[in-house]
């Protein structure tokens, strides 16, 4: 049986004793790697750059520039890692410009290490990780049915499988679609749901209660 791919974990927090927590018990799992450490967004960038990590942990709070501020300095460098964001905020307000600007998660600071490694792991497999009350600011308490209603089956087929967390080449393979045809199909998608990425269509989804 073949092991695991191991993720690599690039870690961004202004407190050095976060950091070093972090890294100690992560480092205790043997498919995830913490190749870096960053104190403020600039270094965050950086050290994404020369790394290349899978998922980075980042802190809403920074300095030279917030979390928010950072996601978007990433996504202009074309860093692709996949954003878990590691904070002790919890008012709905401060959390969603975050996912607006591309985070696949959010969970908090007292979050169980265990989790924590799941979190890390369920985010680099493709999937959102969000608070139930963030989710649902997101993408609004109604109309999700509605809106749905819009798809064609095949939109449909094709955004479950958006939901999983699958790229247009597995969601082409899965489907036996022609990646160009799965690509219309997502753009059809976020069209007529009126979101702006698969992110939000994905929790869009679950939201309205086509999957699970």
């Amino acid at each position: 049986m073949a092991e695991p791919a191991v993720v690599r974990v690039l870690i961004c927090d202004d407190h050095e004793m976060v950091r070093r927590g972090l890294r100690t018990f992560l480092e205790l799992h043997e498919d995830l790697s913490i190749v870096g450490e960053a104190a403020d967004a600039a270094a965050c960038v950086e050290v994404a750059l020369a790394k290349e990590p899978d998922v980075i942990l980042l802190d809403l709070k920074m300095p030279e520039g917030d979390g928010v501020e950072t996601l978007r300095r990433l996504r202009s460098a074309g860093v692709k890692a996949k954003v878990l964001i590691v904070t002790s905020f919890s008012e709905t307000t401060q959390l969603l410009p975050a996912v607006r600007e591309g985070a696949a998660g959010i969970v908090y600071k007292n979050i169980d290490p265990a989790a924590l490694a799941n979190a890390i792991r369920t985010v680099h497999s493709g999937h959102v990780l969000l608070p139930p009350a963030v989710a649902s600011a997101l993408i609004g308490g109604a109309g999700g049915p509605d809106r749905l209603a819009q798809l064609t089956s095949r939109e449909r087929d094709v955004l479950i499988e958006i939901t999983h967390g699958r790229s247009n080449r597995e969601i082409a393979r899965t489907l036996h679609l022609a990646e160009k045809t799965v690509k219309t199909h997502v753009s059809s998608i976020l069209f007529k749901l009126g979101v702006a990425d698969r992110t939000q269509a994905a929790l869009y989804a679950v939201r309205a209660g086509l999957t699970e």
